[in-house]
């Protein structure tokens, strides 16, 4: 018979492993980069698209800054958008990789995982020309097989230490700016790497001006306290 105490330490230790899947921080399946090694530094990036208008509006934000940031790009939206992506690699940004079509890494095969990478690396690189370095698991779901295929393929894995919800249906360009700031000026650990979203993994055209006036309001309440920097070059 099956105790009480062994059924709560199961799940427990269930509970232990699916926390480690999902938390940005943790590095239990394997290395990630979560901060700026310099604690000076700061990484804007930006997951989910390219996007219809504003990926392009958030694009004119960073150029009127003189900011660079990293785009964590979904392979079957740059095919659909590919003149958006080389406007992005034309301002100076880093284009890394976001998979194909943004599933849940935790239930594929090796195989379906090494198709999800190669094609969205594929994508990128009929689109640019550009051979990306670096992969963000969706939803941040990662478990020692989603890091094995990422470095089979040369990808380094990115996480981050910042989120700022700009994903909720209820986001605001306030809401999204106040977890922004409050989880900068929190950091201790290197400088922060702030995840963002330009776009939306479920369609194109999702509305992220929130998203494009929080980035204007972050940029000018931090360019005095950090240099702002690419996935590459922290």
């Amino acid at each position: 018979m099956i105790s009480k105490v062994g059924i709560g330490s199961a799940l427990a230790g269930a509970g232990y492993l699916a926390y480690h899947c999902y938390s940005p921080e943790s590095q239990l399946y394997g290395r990630t980069l979560t901060h700026c090694a310099n604690p000076k530094h700061l990484a804007l990036t930006y997951d989910d698209g390219p996007n219809d208008l504003y990926t392009e509006r958030l694009l004119e934000v960073l150029a009127r800054h003189e900011v660079k940031a990293t785009f964590f790009l979904i392979g079957r939206f740059v095919s659909a958008r590919p003149q958006i992506a080389r406007s992005i690699a034309d301002g100076g940004h880093l284009l890394a990789n976001h998979t194909e079509t943004h599933p849940n890494l935790l239930f594929l095969s090796h195989s379906k995982l090494r198709h999800q990478l190669s094609n969205c690396a594929q994508a990128i690189a009929d689109a640019t020309g550009i051979q990306t370095r670096y992969f963000r698991p969706p939803f941040g779901a990662r478990r020692p097989a989603v890091l094995e295929v990422a470095r089979e393929l040369e990808l380094e894995p990115v996480m981050w230490s910042v989120t700022c919800y700009d994903w909720h249906r209820r986001a605001s360009a306030e809401s999204v700016f106040n977890h922004a700031r409050k989880g900068i000026e929190r950091s201790r650990i290197g400088g922060p790497v702030v995840l963002l979203h330009d776009g939306s993994h479920t369609t194109l055209g999702q509305d992220r001006s929130h998203t494009v006036e929080a980035t204007d309001r972050l940029i000018k309440r931090f360019k005095n306290d950090y240099c702002f920097r690419r996935i590459d070059e922290i």
